[in-house]
């Protein structure tokens, strides 16, 4: 198609077919939303990319009815991240979840990212009200005949030009090498490799090495003073520094490419029909995994509003709340990378020795943010409001979300909340262990099952 060519009929035009894009797509079209997906792209993008989510990520996966497909196509992991000095002394480990976690999910998903990309577009054919349009690259939003347009369209985003957001910089920018490697399951050296995730914090050569599952492996190199970025890709620069894992004779190079991580938040996620989402509104070092997750949350957010809105539920200033609950929760997962980054990265002697003087009682141990969202459309309290709610699975043997479907919920004593929601599910059997250790009767979930209000 052209890019001058007028596309109408949409509830929902989305730019950027990639991750995020993708699932909101799927979200929306669930929810019986008309939607144009534009991607100026033919095809997937067939080199990996993003490699993990989390357990709350694949609860989204679930809401769009993606879950087994996707979970047949992952590997899973209960052993988390951890940091590991040039002694090879534990400093930080980012704890892991044994067994199924409080999304009734395992905490942490490995993937590739093309074969996650075919999962989330072959689950677009599910809706015949959802139209892919390959190959068409949006040159201005004006040609989008559409009552909303979102902007899944990266860090260079059309749309976010076309809104003038501003950015916030967190003064993270530091290029790092991404090696990804197909590994042979036969090599005494890949069979010896842990199964989580090490961050190196070796301050001549910090690294990430992570096992995406499979056959895959992925190292990431940081660049140090007097590399050549344009010669580092070359694989007789970039091996000598994995000789202590893995050689040539290990493993086959599928992609080596250099890369700035960034730590960018943006401010105006919204103008009038225009909305943003993913890199396009922010993006963060991948030290604690969460690049993609952030996506997928804000598609979850995004999704039930625009679905009530269009849905004739609720007014158009719903859609306000969008940044104003999710920028808070996004900055603090990218403040958390920034600070794992400034571990990771130290190479100064002096930083380096005030980092091991702070671990020299041992290992600490932390686990992924629960923040709580910013204000918006939520009773102004403190935590648990604003925090998502855990899902149990019922009696019946079903899991919560999908016993609730896309509306709100009343879990416990549904009467003390139902004056704020009177057309909630009620589910007065479910959530009692959770309600009493807060010393709560009930609790209103919203459609992304996060908390509305408790009593």
């Amino acid at each position: 198609m052209g890019g001058a060519e007028l596309l109408s009929g949409a509830d929902v035009a989305i730019v950027g077919c990639g991750p995020v894009g993708a699932l909101l797509a799927n979200l929306l079209g669930q929810a019986g939303l008309s939607v144009d997906i534009h991607d100026r792209e033919v095809g997937i993008h067939a080199l990996p990319r993003a490699v993990h989510f989390d357990g709350e990520v694949m609860r989204i996966f679930q809401a769009a009815g993606l879950a087994e497909a996707i979970a047949a196509v992952t590997r899973t992991s209960s052993r988390g991240m951890h940091f590991i000095d040039a002694m090879g002394r534990t400093l930080m480990v980012r704890r892991g979840i044994k067994g199924p976690g409080p999304h009734s999910w395992a905490g942490n998903w490995y993937f590739h990212q093309p074969t996650l990309e075919r999962v989330l577009r072959d689950g677009l054919d599910r809706s015949p009200n959802v139209r892919l349009h390959l190959g068409h690259e949006v040159v201005s939003v004006d040609d989008l005949d559409a009552r909303y347009v979102v902007g899944c369209d990266g860090a260079r985003s059309l749309v976010r030009r076309a809104i003038g957001s501003r950015a916030h910089d967190l003064d993270l920018h530091q290029p790092w090498l991404v090696v990804d490697l197909l590994c042979d399951p036969d090599s005494p050296r890949v069979q010896s490799l842990p199964d989580y995730t090490i961050q190196l914090c070796d301050p001549s050569r910090p690294m990430t090495i992570v096992n995406v599952g499979g056959k895959r492996r992925r190292w990431e190199i940081m660049l140090m003073p007097g590399d050549d970025p344009a010669r580092l890709v070359e694989p007789d620069l970039f091996w000598p520094m994995m000789a202590k894992w893995l050689g040539p004779q290990d493993a086959v190079v599928e992609r080596a490419a250099v890369y700035t991580f960034h730590s960018v938040i943006h401010e105006g996620w919204r103008k009038g029909r225009l909305l943003l989402a993913g890199d396009a509104c922010h993006q963060t070092p991948p030290f604690l995994g969460q690049g993609m997750c952030a996506g997928m949350r804000d598609a979850a957010n995004l999704a039930w509003k625009l679905a009530a809105i269009i849905g004739g539920e609720a007014p158009d200033p719903l859609l306000d709340t969008y940044e104003s609950e999710r920028r808070p929760h996004v900055t603090a997962f990218i403040e958390l990378a920034v600070r794992l980054g400034a571990v990771i990265q130290a190479t100064d002697p002096a930083a380096v020795a005030e980092r091991d003087k702070r671990f020299a009682e041992g290992p600490q141990t932390f686990d992924f943010p629960q923040p709580q969202l910013g204000p918006g459309c939520r009773l102004d309290a403190p935590p648990p409001v604003g925090t998502i709610f855990p899902q149990p699975r019922l009696a019946d043997g079903r899991l919560m979300d999908d016993a609730i479907g896309q509306r709100f919920a009343i879990v416990g004593d549904s009467q003390r909340l139902a004056y704020l929601r009177p057309d909630a599910t009620q589910l007065p059997d479910v959530g009692g262990e959770w309600l009493a250790q807060h010393g709560l009767r009930a609790a209103l979930l919203r459609p992304d099952r996060y908390i509305y209000a408790v009593a």
